[in-house]
């Protein structure tokens, strides 16, 4: 990705780590949500904010979905690392997604 700041990838970890509510609160800001490479990480970890809330609403279900769903955010903190390392962080089949709705 181009230049970024340290305020910038900061704003994106974050967002890894505290997924929905950190893209969301991104969203609403108006200054920051159309800077690129705020704009195609936030698509992403909206997306897995969505499918984490998903995955620990249905955690008392079995043991296998809360399982997961830790497992998932661990992997979060190493995509949260890379973005603040300013790369681009490639999801499986979620990234695609997010690019083919042109969100990102």
């Amino acid at each position: 990705m181009e230049d970024t700041n340290s305020n910038d990838r900061l704003l994106v970890a974050l967002g890894y780590v505290f997924t929905p509510i950190v893209p969301i609160i991104i969203m609403l800001m108006g200054d920051k949500k159309e800077v690129p490479f705020i704009k195609a990480h936030n698509a992403q970890t909206l997306a897995i904010g969505v499918i984490q809330v998903i995955l620990w609403v249905l955690s008392p279900l079995g043991c296998v979905t809360g399982i997961i769903a830790l497992v998932l955010w661990l992997v979060q903190l190493y995509w949260a690392y890379q973005a603040y390392q300013g790369q681009d962080v490639n999801i499986p089949l979620i990234t695609d997604f997010v690019k083919n709705q042109g969100w990102a």
